[in-house]
Formats: structure tokens, C-alpha cells, sequence
């Protein structure tokens, strides 16, 4: 039977005429098409979509911020430091609430995070005052401390520290040592300001504090018995020192040792060194900052509470010091003294915790290592990994469970597809047999 194509009015009636000759020989591809759009739409999670841009590890337990800006929380909750309104454990993060979120920060047993308005917000254990929000009482869900605006946060042990938007430092907490740097050893219960200069970043540590100024340079405070504060001694101090006369863009505060990049892209360590943690091929204590080999290219570190991480510019993971868990993420349970290469993959984030690690690689998917006995690797078993596992909030390391249905970009395109077709593929037979 001969086609013959009449005139019509509308000079776009052509178009599905022409997409019918088009398609038409492809009519296979439909079932495909369909089989996808149900596969994506049922188990977006499973098929990649659960991605991550921001993670961080505490003693035991972990947080992460997914690229729709959503918070979530896994592992020990005692004292309430995943904020979903309990006090269990969990073995696979949870959502807590429905905000967005651009900044968090794991400690001991407490939580910090700001959300996309620039807020700040705090949850977990309090008997030190270490949320800000001018009590001693636990908090499970997030509690909203003040009403400025935030650009950094880092929880420590006990204590923590804050950069508001307009630059000053602030700090709050256990105050033993001196680690909130206000000159005294009284914990405080509220943020109080610390000197009157500006800060990009700031991290806490078990017991100590590092800074870096608006001009580069590096400041430190707290806790110095192991030399932690880099200042060439071992007595604390209760206001912010500088540390030498470099200028610095990463820092990070390690249980009992410090880490820092410098402006040329170079490692140091000092501190503690039980482990080889500094990453010196020693484990000999540094009251001074070391320089860790002789790369120039180093974009991120971790110090964690025994162990050390660091992200080259080009995405190499690599790690060092205590191995007893599996933290390293080599295969092996061996301490290492300097830095090695973990895999093949690259990375953009990584996180070291009291014994286990995090990281996000480049395609945007979380892992964690190391020790797991309160579900803090989040793969939903309580089973020490000695190489990195990947984990999703839908799906465990190893079995893959049908997610709850979501809209998925990819779940939307074979859809369209697949109708295109369907109507396509029914328009040219109803032009055959008119």
C-alpha cells in the first residue's frame, strides 16, 4: 500500500509525520526504553544518583550533606549527635529534617551545621557547653544557636569553633586547656568572641585549636603537651599564638597532632607522632611544624584521632599512621609512617575520625573504612572494613535494596522517550491504513 502524504493547514503538521518515518524502524527500542524509565524511577539511589558534596567524621559517628543540600546522620547516638529526635544508633544515614545545608562538622559526641541561610545550628551531647546555646542540656534534633551568619565551623572534642560572615572567631565549650582561646580556662556555654582580628578557617581538635588569619598566617591555642601547637615548646596557652611566619590555606587539629598545607602546596605535621601519624617515616614527637615529603601538591588534609589523610590536586587519596581498624583503607591492619597511596580512584573530600575514615570521590559517591562497631561507616552492618565500601542511604555496601520511588532525571528522559515512540510508532500505522 502506497503512503501519500496530504497537505495540511498548520506548516508544523509535518513533524509528526516525519518523527513516524524516523522511528518507525527502531520500534525495538521501546521495551528498553520503558524497562530504564521503571529502573531509574524505582532505584534512582541504586543506579548512582545518591551522590554527596560535604561529609565529616567524629568519634563515632557521621555526617553528610547530599548535592540536593539534604543532612544526614549515621552510627553512635548516646547523646543524641545525629539530631533525628532519638538517641539510637544507626547502621545507614538518616534524613535529619527537610532543610538544605552547606557546612557541617562532627565531634566527639555533638554536631554542628549551618544551613544555606547562613544560620547555625547545633545538636548533641552538652555537659560542657559545646552546642552554644547557653545550657548543659542534650539536644536530639538541631537547635538553632544565635541568629548571625556563618562561614565556618569545626567541632572538637568537647569544644567548638565558629566564623561568622563578617570574619571574627568565636568559640564555646570545655575549657580546660585553654582551647577557646579567650584567655581563660572557664567552658563557655554561649559563643564569646576571640580577639578582634579576622579568620578563613579554623579547626578543633581533641584539646587544642588552629587558625588561619585573613593574611595567611597560622595561629594556634590549647592543649601542647605533644607539641601539637607547633610553637616549639610543650606548655599550653589560653590565646592564639602565631606559628612561625608562612602563610597557610588548609588546616586540620588530629586528636594530639596538627596538619597544614602550605601556600606552595607543601605538607606539615608536628605533634604527636605515636603511629608514624605525622607522616614524618618516624614516630618521634615534633614541637615544630616537619615537612612531609617533598610533593607541592597537596589540596586537602584529615587529622583524625590517631590517623592522617590528605587529596593531592590530582584526586590521589592517601593516608598514614594508626592501621589497628582498618583507617588507612590499604587492606591491611599495619600502622604507617608515611603517606601511601590508598587505590586508584580520585577524591575530593576526606575525613578522618576516632578510627575510621570517610571520603567522596569525583563522581560525587560517599566511602568509609575502618572501625564499625557503631554503624558508622553507614553501610548497614557493624563490620570493621579494611578497604573502602560504598555507602547510600537506600542500599547496603554489598546488597542493593529497591529504593523508594523518586523523580529522577534519567527516570523522566526514557519516559518521554518511550511515549515519543509509542505515539510515533501509532501516528504512521493510522496514516498507513487510512
Amino acid at each position: 500500500m502506497k503512503l501519500e502524504i496530504k497537505k495540511h493547514k498548520s506548516s508544523w503538521s509535518f513533524l509528526p509525520i516525519l518523527l513516524a518515518h524516523i522511528v518507525s524502524p527502531y520500534c525495538y527500542l521501546l521495551p528498553i526504553f520503558l524497562c530504564c524509565s521503571i529502573l531509574f524511577f524505582i532505584n534512582s539511589d541504586a543506579l548512582g544518583a545518591d551522590t554527596w558534596t560535604a561529609t565529616s567524621a567524629g568519634t563515632e559517628h557521621s555526617l553528610g550533606i547530599k548535592t540536593d543540600g539534604t543532612l544526614w546522620a549515621w552510627g553512635y547516638n548516646i547523646s543524641g549527635q545525629l539530631g533525628n529526635g532519638t538517641t539510637t544508633k544507626s547502621k545507614i544515614p538518616v534524613q535529619i529534617g527537610t532543610s538544605t545545608w552547606t557546612a557541617i562538622s562532627a565531634g566527639s559526641s555533638h554536631s554542628l551545621g549551618i544551613k544555606t541561610d547562613g544560620t547555625l545550628w547545633a545538636w548533641g551531647g552538652n555537659t560542657s557547653g559545646q552546642l552554644g546555646d547557653g545550657t548543659n542540656t542534650n539536644r536530639t534534633t538541631p537547635v538553632q544557636i544565635g541568629t548571625s551568619t556563618w562561614s565556618a565551623i569545626s567541632a572538637g572534642e568537647l569544644h567548638s569553633l565558629g566564623i561568622k560572615t563578617d570574619g571574627t572567631l568565636w568559640a564555646w565549650g570545655y575549657n580546660s586547656a585553654g582551647q577557646l582561646g579567650d584567655g581563660t580556662y572557664a567552658e563557655k556555654t554561649s559563643p564569646v568572641q576571640i580577639g578582634a582580628s579576622t579568620w578563613t578557617d579554623v579547626s578543633a581538635g581533641s584539646g587544642h585549636s588552629l587558625g588561619i588569619k585573613t593574611d595567611g598566617t597560622l595561629r594556634a591555642w590549647g592543649y601542647n603537651v605533644f607539641g601539637q601547637l607547633g610553637n616549639g615548646a610543650t606548655i599550653s596557652t589560653t590565646t592564639p599564638i602565631q606559628i612561625g611566619t608562612s602563610t597557610w590555606t588548609a588546616i586540620s587539629a588530629g586528636g594530639y597532632h596538627s596538619l597544614g598545607i602550605k601556600t606552595d602546596g607543601t605538607l606539615w605535621a608536628w605533634g604527636y607522632n605515636s603511629s608514624g601519624r605525622l607522616g614524618d617515616g618516624t614516630t618521634t614527637n615534633r614541637t615544630s611544624p616537619v615537612q612531609i615529603g617533598t610533593a607541592t601538591n597537596w589540596s586537602a588534609i584529615a587529622g583524625g584521632y590517631a590517623h592522617s589523610l590528605g587529596i593531592k590536586t590530582n584526586g590521589a587519596l592517601l593516608a598514614w599512621g594508626n592501621n589497628t581498624s582498618g583507617q588507612l583503607g590499604n587492606g591491611t591492619t599495619t600502622n604507617i609512617t608515611s603517606p601511601v597511596k590508598i587505590g586508584t580512584s580520585t577524591w575530593t573530600v576526606s575525613d578522618a575520625g576516632g578510627g575510621y575514615s570517610l571520603g567522596i570521590k569525583t563522581d560525587g559517591t560517599l566511602w568509609a573504612w575502618g572501625y564499625n562497631t557503631y554503624g558508622q561507616l553507614g553501610d548497614s552492618t557493624i563490620t570493621t572494613r579494611y578497604s573502602p565500601v560504598q555507602v547510600s542511604s537506600s542500599s547496603s555496601a554489598t546488597t542493593t535494596t529497591l529504593a523508594i520511588p523518586t523523580i529522577n532525571h534519567w527516570g523522566i528522559l526514557f519516559m518521554v522517550l518511550a511515549l515519543a515512540y509509542t505515539l510515533a510508532y501509532f501516528y504512521k500505522k493510522k496514516l498507513l491504513y487510512r
